[in-house]
């Protein structure tokens, strides 16, 4: 299997420690948020990974290089041209992550779920880890059914954790575009086709979105 690790973003929310710094390389304790992302994957036995870059994205090329000294295999998907938001992004990388389903997280989540166990149940085209929603994302994104099935029929109990494991169909029907896509949209049309599930899952999760939460991480593994 293979994955991505999206980290084209400007990291807005984390200045100025982003001022001359791609997010994805500011550190947790000793090591860069992305080198958390990496021994994640590798745990999971998944060593063929797609990075997208843009901002200040020569340092990550830099830093990680081919992924021969991480043990892996790295390929970029570079958008310093445009920047395409999350679908977009993926659709972009699609060349480079194949036929088969792939896994996709957010460079700057800390979670300890294990991604060997992340599958694609059968007829779903997006299966997305789901948190308890914390402080800053109070209202939640979605329920969960009995069947998996994701829905927004009742309150929002949880909070996307940006982990999931996508098919390529769920993005077949935008393949044309080059512009900024939010992946939110094409969830949206696999929820309504039952074609989206997901699962709860309460484990260690931090978003490591600004400094103040940056903080907070830090002084927990202290």
């Amino acid at each position: 299997m293979r994955a991505m690790i999206l980290a084209a973003g400007r990291g807005e929310r984390m200045m100025p420690l982003t001022k001359n710094t791609p997010k994805p390389l500011i550190k947790v304790g000793n090591q860069t948020l992305i080198e958390y992302s990496i021994n994640v994957l590798k745990k999971a036995g998944i060593i063929d990974i797609v990075i997208n870059i843009a901002y200040l994205g020569e340092q990550i090329k830099t830093y990680l290089g081919d992924g021969t000294k991480f043990g892996i295999n790295i390929s970029y998907s570079d958008e310093s041209q445009n920047t395409l938001e999350t679908a977009g992004g993926i659709i972009k990388a699609l060349p480079l992550l194949g036929n088969e389903p792939f896994i996709v997280i957010n460079s700057d989540v800390i979670c300890d779920y294990d991604l060997s166990q992340l599958a694609l149940p059968i007829n779903s085209l997006a299966h997305l880890v789901l948190i308890n929603n914390p402080a800053h994302n109070s209202k939640g994104d979605f329920s969960i059914a009995n069947n998996q099935q994701i829905t927004l029929l009742d309150c929002n109990n949880f909070t996307f954790s940006g982990i999931g494991i996508y098919h390529p169909d769920l993005f077949k029907s935008h393949l044309d575009t080059q512009q900024k896509l939010a992946l939110y949209p094409l969830l949206k049309e696999a929820m309504d086709n039952n074609q989206l599930t997901g699962e709860h899952y309460q484990g260690i999760w931090h978003d490591v979105g600004t400094p103040e939460r940056l903080e907070i991480v830090n002084s927990e593994n202290n």
